[in-house]
């Protein structure tokens, strides 16, 4: 869960909104609770002849003296047997340790009086039953109670006794519950059966609407908080995997980088909504119905729950398969975006050399891979409902098998069951909602895990002391040098020497595979000789920083790479706040400039995404006008001309030969004309420099360069 934990640090500056979210979530749980537990009183005005007002009476008494009354039938007040009911309250039940227990109220009692309603000693005309009730449901805070009880003695015969009762203090809840059931009527006819029923539907119309007004409240700003959080955690990881050494993207590939940054923080984002939205709502929903069943009776709640344990057991062992199917199956669609990219990148090869279908074959091998990984995901989020809703059913079953038994024994009343059975179900459906909120979060934590993998990754290595260096003056070095790339055991350089004055031009040539590139991209420190260092006037460059040392740098690579954005803007990235005339400056001393004046948008056509509308040599001039506009101190051409064709070239070549003057250059080239110009000439073979000149020396002296010559600088 470290993973998920680390996501918070995005989410907690956002604690206004967070607790707007939490507050919206109780509504919302209170609110449920409350439209599900209109049931009741519904149930008990539809079935009972008890009218509300003296339901809630009972129920207060209940809650207040632990003492329980026989509600009767109307059948009870036409039998001549039991008639005489109507005034009296019949004991069926007395709680331990209840105010009405320590009185001394037994079961089988039967109250005839209370408080200020109390039968006259020579009269004959009793006090109704919902009367005596009210008045022991309305009696005063810390007040004796006076009751009047009939009580059938040891010998049968019925005495009459009087008792007294703490009314102890009221609480609140009871308070409101005969405030709401006020504006009721009291009186239980078919005409005041049928407004009380429209009251409570109207009711529970209000509350829902108001749940559902807290609902899209909650929905909403959770969405807020969580897009907002992963925008920022989706910044600093682009802003860190920037400042990442280059060989992490040579050996993880731009692919698997872009699916963590798009792929992974998405599906982080929809772990965390789970968060703030179901994982919140859902609980404070099934606590509120759990809590007003409890009230109903606890002992059937207490049943219900009875399955909890193993609903939590199958959650954690469920949450930890989805963690590891998910790990897989993301990145698996890494390989998809790697493959899709390859393919589209180089779709013109594809085309030429017929291969459609074979790519087709190569993609659907990688994209079934991600479906049989995915469907693991599926199967176990898939699995998780059924499972909760089966363990929900055997806790029902189980409370319902033990209700029908209290109430077919008169233990407790049909309405009663019937409306715990409603708030049971109620919770067993938030419960049944929020099955998969594990699944989600280990979801998240598996797709956070492959995130922070990245952040955690150390950036390039820069001493804490590091100095700004100057600019080049003396020379540069390379003293013993040895060099092999990350997860290779093969040395690319093996313990080289070269030394270049300021102000020279060197060209490196050399078969492929020889170390040209990697040399080159020392100087930037794009990568660390194992052994060995790279000095500026006698600096190692691993002690300055890096911002100076590559301020000093431009580079002209094979790979032309612009940005999709205008010309102006893709040459003023050598220097950000070069003006337009610096730009077309540098675009004239580019040969640039004669054909971006010409478009309809100038300088501010927008370079698309594959460079359309321009030619590979053009797009080239606009990378070389981008590196003399930086106007650096060293100048690095990598095979800069091979998209260049021979009239650029030559204009090219002509603006290079201005440049070059009083700058440091490094050129990597196979055509004759751009290495012969060099001051000096490298050759390289296997990682080492076999021979060092002239273009004349070398040919006379160097079999490897004369061979190169023949074969491949000699082509123009």
């Amino acid at each position: 869960m470290g993973a998920i934990l680390r996501i918070s640090k995005y989410v907690w500056p956002q604690w206004p909104r967070i607790i707007a979210v939490t507050v919206a979530a109780i509504v919302i749980g209170v609110l449920y609770s409350l439209s599900f537990a209109t049931v009741m009183p519904l149930l008990k005005v539809m079935m009972g002849e008890e009218g509300l007002g003296s339901w809630v009476d009972r129920r207060v008494c209940s809650w207040r003296y632990g003492i329980e009354f026989y509600v009767p039938e109307t059948a009870d007040f036409t039998n001549t047997k039991t008639k005489d009911i109507a005034y009296y309250l019949l004991v069926t039940k007395v709680d331990d340790n209840g105010f009405a227990q320590k009185a001394g109220v037994r079961r089988e009692d039967m109250v005839v009086g209370a408080g200020s309603l109390l039968v006259p000693q020579d009269g004959d005309k009793g006090i109704l039953s919902p009367e005596i009730m009210g008045e022991l449901a309305n009696a005063g805070d810390g007040q004796k109670v006076k009751l009047q009880i009939k009580r059938i003695d040891s010998q049968g015969v019925l005495r009459p006794i009087e008792l007294q009762m703490d009314s102890g203090t009221k609480k609140a809840y009871m308070n409101w519950a005969q405030w709401a059931v006020s504006f009721a009527p009291r009186q239980q006819s078919k005409e005041t059966m049928q407004k009380t029923v429209v009251m409570i539907i109207l009711l529970m119309v209000v509350v829902t609407i108001l749940r559902c007004i807290a609902r899209f409240f909650q929905e909403f700003m959770a969405n807020k908080i969580v897009q907002t959080a992963i925008t920022r955690l989706r910044t600093d990881v682009f802003s860190h995997s920037m400042e990442l050494p280059l060989g992490f993207f040579s050996s993880e590939g731009t692919s698997d980088i872009t699916s963590r940054l798009v792929n992974d923080i998405a599906t982080s984002g929809k772990g965390v909504t789970v968060l703030f939205d179901k994982a919140l709502r859902e609980p404070l929903k099934a606590l509120g119905t759990l809590a007003f069943a409890a009230l109903i009776n606890w002992q059937l709640t207490l049943i219900f729950l009875a399955c909890a344990p193993a609903t939590i057991g199958f959650g954690g062992f469920l949450g930890k398969k989805i963690k590891k199917a998910t790990k897989k199956a993301l990145l698996s669609s890494a390989l998809i975006l790697g493959k899709l990219e390859e393919a589209m990148k180089a779709i013109a090869v594809v085309k030429v050399y017929n291969r459609q279908s074979y790519e087709g074959d190569v993609f659907n091998d990688v994209n079934k891979k991600f479906l049989k990984r995915a469907l693991k995901v599926a199967k176990v989020d898939a699995a998780t409902g059924p499972i909760m809703e089966v363990l929900g059913m055997i806790a029902g079953s189980a409370a319902l098998l033990v209700g029908v038994h209290w109430v077919t024994n008169s233990v407790m009343e049909s309405s009663a069951f019937f409306a715990l059975l409603v708030l049971l179900g109620a919770t067993a459906e938030s419960v049944r909602k929020s099955s998969d909120v594990w699944n989600k979060i280990q979801e998240t934590n598996a797709a956070a895990e492959r995130i922070f993998a990245v952040v955690d990754m150390p950036p390039e290595y820069e001493k804490p002391d590091a100095e700004p260096i100057e600019s080049l003056k003396d020379k540069i070095e390379f003293k013993n040098v040895t060099f092999r790339y990350p997860k290779s055991e093969r040395d690319v350089l093996r313990n080289l020497n070269l030394a270049i004055d300021a102000g020279q031009t060197v060209a490196v040539v050399g078969a492929n595979g020889s170390g040209k590139t990697t040399l080159i991209n020392l100087i930037p420190r794009f990568y660390d000789p194992q052994e060995g260092q790279v000095t500026f006037d006698g600096v190692d460059i691993r002690d300055v920083s890096l911002k100076s040392l590559r301020s000093q740098i431009s580079m002209v690579g094979q790979q032309v790479v612009t940005f999709n954005d205008t010309v102006a803007a893709n040459i003023g990235y050598g220097k950000m706040d070069a003006s337009i005339d610096e730009i077309v400056a540098a675009a004239k001393k580019a040969y640039a400039h004669e054909f971006i004046e010409p478009l309809p948008e100038g300088y501010n056509t927008v370079i698309g995404e594959h460079s359309s509308g321009f030619s590979g040599g053009q797009m080239q001039r606009i990378v070389i006008a981008r590196a003399i506009l930086k106007n650096p101190a060293i100048l690095i051409f990598d095979e800069a001309m091979s998209q260049v064709d021979a009239d650029s070239e030559a204009k090219i070549h002509k603006a290079i030969e201005i440049i070059m003057r009083n700058r440091t250059c490094f050129i990597i080239a196979h055509r004759f004309s751009t290495v012969i110009s060099a001051d000096r000439i490298i050759v390289m073979d296997k990682g080492r420099i076999i021979a060092q000149g002239v273009h004349e020396e070398l040919i006379r002296d160097c079999a490897l360069y004369k061979s190169l010559y023949e074969t491949q600088l000699a082509v123009t």
